[in-house]
Parts: structure tokens; C-alpha cells; sequence
């Protein structure tokens, strides 16, 4: 048996899977790099590709803390730096080379203006699978990151990209995993963690999901829906134009619209609730209660292209202090061109990805118990 069956047969026996761990806003994914394999958490991002992790050296004015050690190259045996000619290179949106060193040097940015710069390389990527065993992927292409800056945080090492894009995790190993993952992810309150499935366990077989198809749009990093309405009882809020008009990303915190469909959404929300909204304490919040008022939060359903999809309270107000509760939902900012349903709307909720028929399912859950 040549190892590339070999290597086949490994993994359609068992289920690659990663722990899922709320952290503040986001979702951490447990991974390994490098021979011997070290273990890290980094958040789980589908609004980006690159996959990075913070590498020796490190500064500590270029790095942010993280708890453990950063990643060292020099200790793996596998790792290689990959040469500035190289497709994977040039798929990089930002990418410089240097007359004296063939090294790719990358600078990948996000849209809070956080940035990770450094060598972009190949070393093994290990997974737990659901056997309790390890799966390895040899010559997995990442980011050694050494000057990372922003909104990162321990315990997070770095950062996954799951998006549509080439040098994404799931795009690298898409015909290993049948082109499709899921996750669930868990309040952000739970102590518990949930999982990240890839390939034929990531199918969601439960009765009650609903299917949307993905657009292809550019950058085909996101993965864009087609959002029609949101209603509440009787009451609908209708988008403009739909067609791919919201990207779905697990890495953003709240559901961000396009501001005159979030005015009447809100409209809505406060007949809805009938109380008075006080004085947001940030920025971040266009609708906030004071919890004394204990305002009945109303269900909203998301209407997509051929799926109604009905969030629950959790998924659009939260409790910030003891007497604030503020809507998920804001108004996009005037510089991100972009609608996203967050992570927040997908609490409880298995969400499937499946990249060969091109959709996107949803199934209401408890995550807490997957």
C-alpha cells in the first residue's frame, strides 16, 4: 500500500476533530505544530485564511503574551521555510521578498486592524480524531509569526483560518476531510467545550436543519449568504439587495448590518420590547436595556435564501453587568463594507459547511452536550 492510501484509509476510518473553548468574544481551536508535536490554541477564524502561530524569536514589544511558549522552529524537524517563487507565496494578499534571503515574508491584516508578520513556512499539523488517536498533516502551509499585534490574547497562540481561500485549513486539506466541517459553539459563559468536526462527522443528521446555498463572490475568502429579512411575530425587516449580502464568520463577535436595515430591525426590536432603551456604555452597542426594566427579549427569525432560521435570546441580547442588557446586532461601521452574521448568532447552533454542494446548514442544539 502506497502511503498516500495509506494515508487515505487513516483518516476515513476515524473523525478529524479539535476542541472548540470560548475565550471573551471569540472561539479557540486546540491544534499541534511542528515534530515532536506541541499543542496550542488559536482562534478559530472562517473570516480569514492564513493559518499563524507566534514563533520564536519573539520580542516582547512585537508579541503578545500568551501563556506558553511560542512556537519554535528550530525544535521541529519538520519545518521548512517556504521560497518567495512559490504559488502559496503569491496566493498571500501582502507578501514582500529580499535580495539576500529567498524567504516568503508575509503581513496578513484584519479588519479590527490587528496584523501578523513574518516567514510563511510548512511543518505538521496534528488533530485528535475520534478514535483517540492523532492525525497528522505533513508540510501544512502556515504563518511563523514574529511581530504580532492587536486585539490577540492569551491563551491563544494564533489564529486558523477556515475561509474559502487557498492557503486556508480547510482548503488545504479538503479532499482529506470530503469538503465540509462544523462546528457548535457553546455560551460564552459555559465552562464546557465543544467540537470542530471535519469530513463525514461534520454531516449534520439531526431532523430541524435548514440549508442555505453560498454565493461565490471575491475576495472567496468569506463565505457569503443571501440574508432576505429578519422578523419578529409579524413584523419583517426587509435587506435591499441579497444575493451573497452577509458573510458568515466564526472570528467576529456581533451580527453587523447594513445600516438602513438595522434601523428598521431596530424599530421593530423596540416596539417588540415596548421598554425604553437607555445610554449605550460603548461604541460597540446601538440597543441597550437596563435589566431591571427585565425586558421580555423577543425571537427573531433570520430569513436566508431558503432557510428560516430562528435565533433565541441568547443569540441577540446579552447581559453585560447587573443592570445592562445590549442587542448582538449593530449597525455595520462605516469602514467595513460588509454585513457578517457573528459568532454570537451561532451560539448553539451546528453549523455545517459543506464545500461541495455549496451550502451552509444550521440545526438548533444544546453545544454544551455534543
Amino acid at each position: 500500500m502506497d502511503r498516500l492510501k495509506h494515508f487515505q484509509s487513516l483518516i476515513n476510518q476515524s473523525a478529524i476533530q479539535s476542541a472548540v473553548t470560548p475565550n471573551g468574544g471569540i472561539y479557540l481551536m486546540k491544534l499541534s505544530f511542528g515534530t515532536p508535536p506541541v499543542d496550542y490554541m488559536a482562534v478559530a477564524d472562517t473570516g480569514s485564511d492564513l493559518i499563524w502561530i507566534q514563533c520564536v524569536p519573539c520580542l516582547q514589544s512585537q508579541c503578545y503574551p500568551q501563556g506558553s511558549p511560542p512556537f519554535d522552529p528550530q525544535a521541529s524537524s519538520t519545518y521548512k521555510k517556504i521560497p518567495c517563487d512559490s504559488d502559496s507565496c503569491q496566493a498571500l494578499p501582502r507578501y514582500q521578498c529580499s535580495n539576500d534571503v529567498n524567504d516568503c515574508q508575509y503581513s496578513y491584516s484584519y479588519g479590527d486592524k490587528s496584523f501578523t508578520k513574518g516567514i510563511l513556512s510548512t511543518d505538521t499539523l496534528t488533530f485528535d480524531d475520534s478514535n483517540g488517536q492523532k492525525t497528522a498533516f505533513p508540510t501544512s502551509i502556515f504563518g511563523c509569526g514574529h511581530n504580532n499585534q492587536g486585539k490577540f490574547r492569551s491563551p491563544s497562540a494564533g489564529l486558523v483560518g477556515l475561509g474559502g481561500g487557498p492557503l486556508s485549513l480547510v482548503s488545504q486539506i479538503s479532499t482529506q476531510i470530503d469538503h465540509r466541517f462544523s462546528y457548535c459553539l457553546v455560551p460564552l459563559s459555559a465552562s464546557s467545550s465543544s467540537k470542530l468536526l471535519f469530513g463525514q462527522e461534520a454531516i449534520i443528521s439531526r431532523p430541524g436543519a435548514v440549508s442555505t446555498p453560498l454565493v461565490s463572490k471575491t475576495p472567496q475568502t468569506y463565505y457569503y449568504l443571501s440574508l432576505e429579512g429578519v422578523s419578529i411575530g409579524d413584523k419583517t425587516a426587509q435587506a435591499g439587495s441579497s444575493q451573497g449580502n452577509i458573510i458568515i464568520d466564526s472570528g467576529t463577535t456581533l451580527t453587523y448590518l447594513e445600516s438602513s436595515f438595522y434601523s428598521s430591525l431596530e424599530t421593530i426590536v423596540k416596539d417588540a420590547i415596548g421598554a425604553g432603551p437607555v445610554q449605550s456604555p460603548s461604541e460597540s452597542f446601538s440597543l441597550c436595556y437596563g435589566s431591571e426594566t427585565n425586558i421580555n427579549v423577543p425571537e427573531m427569525v433570520f430569513h436566508f435564501s431558503g432557510a428560516d432560521l430562528r435565533l433565541q435570546p441568547v443569540n441577540t441580547f446579552a447581559k453585560f453587568d447587573d443592570n445592562l442588557v445590549c442587542m448582538l446586532i449593530a449597525p455595520t461601521p462605516s469602514d467595513l463594507p460588509l454585513s457578517i452574521f457573528g459568532n454570537f448568532a451561532q451560539i448553539n447552533l451546528q453549523v455545517e459547511y459543506d464545500l461541495e454542494k455549496w451550502t451552509v446548514s444550521f440545526v438548533p442544539t444544546d453545544c454544551t452536550n455534543q
